[in-house]
């Protein structure tokens, strides 16, 4: 029987949830032959983000990418920038792969990592042009708001790691979300709103296959818009 203090014990914030997912045969074939090239391993040491890619050019790192059709997309239609895209499920990797070879991107490394350990110890301060977190998990009952990943402690160390004058893109589906977040994100002194509120949906951010759903169903969409000071 395990002690009682030990469930008293603080649990390390986790950016995500596990959850069990299958890999399809091309998603597995795409991790093994491109997996080696363009997914980074954990490590406990800021990255040389010119040695990762080659070369000198702005980066932009997103927080769950999900299956990686959008950030596919993004970073084709932006061949100048680099990105660090960041998800823990294994499925949404390989897909992201599989995307990688068929579009045959350069610009474009993963890691399968916590967020908040791979902000903290790889990441440099200073250091990002942008951050993407679309439509995270809103957690939608009162209980789990907790769980939610835009919070003040989490948007503080996001904006460390941008360069002044870089931004901070959100977006959510679920008003009550997008209503704390813009409340979250006003708050943290390092950020200034780039908009009046919330901000129209950028040209530059696809429509996933998710948001194009809901919007068929109704549902609304928040996109959120901070700069670094």
């Amino acid at each position: 029987m395990s002690d009682p203090a030990d469930a008293r014990a603080p649990r390390p914030i986790r950016s995500f949830v596990l959850r069990a997912g299958r890999m399809g045969p091309g998603q597995l074939r795409a991790l093994q032959a491109l997996g080696p090239r363009f997914v980074l391993p954990f490590q406990a040491r800021a990255l040389d983000l010119a040695a990762t890619f080659g070369r000198r050019a702005p980066t932009v790192l997103e927080i769950g990418f999900g299956m990686g059709d959008a950030t596919a997309q993004v970073a084709a239609a932006a061949p100048g920038t680099d990105f660090i895209g960041i998800e823990v499920h294994q499925p949404g990797v390989g897909a992201l792969l599989k995307r990688i070879g068929e579009m045959q991107l350069t610009n474009l490394r993963l890691v399968q990592h916590d967020a908040v350990e791979v902000l903290e110890r790889m990441i440099p301060p200073d250091s990002l042009a942008g951050i993407h977190v679309w439509f995270p998990d809103p957690w939608h009952k009162k209980r789990h708001h907790k769980r939610r990943l835009i919070q003040p402690g989490f948007v503080a160390l996001l904006a460390t790691r941008l360069a002044r004058g870089g931004y901070l893109h959100c977006a959510t589906d679920w008003q009550p979300y997008a209503e704390q977040m813009l409340q979250v994100l006003s708050a943290e002194p390092m950020l200034s709103n780039a908009a009046s509120g919330f901000a129209p949906k950028p040209d530059w951010r696809p429509l996933t296959k998710f948001e194009a759903r809901g919007l068929k169903l109704g549902h609304g969409v928040w996109d959120l818009l901070f700069r670094r000071a």
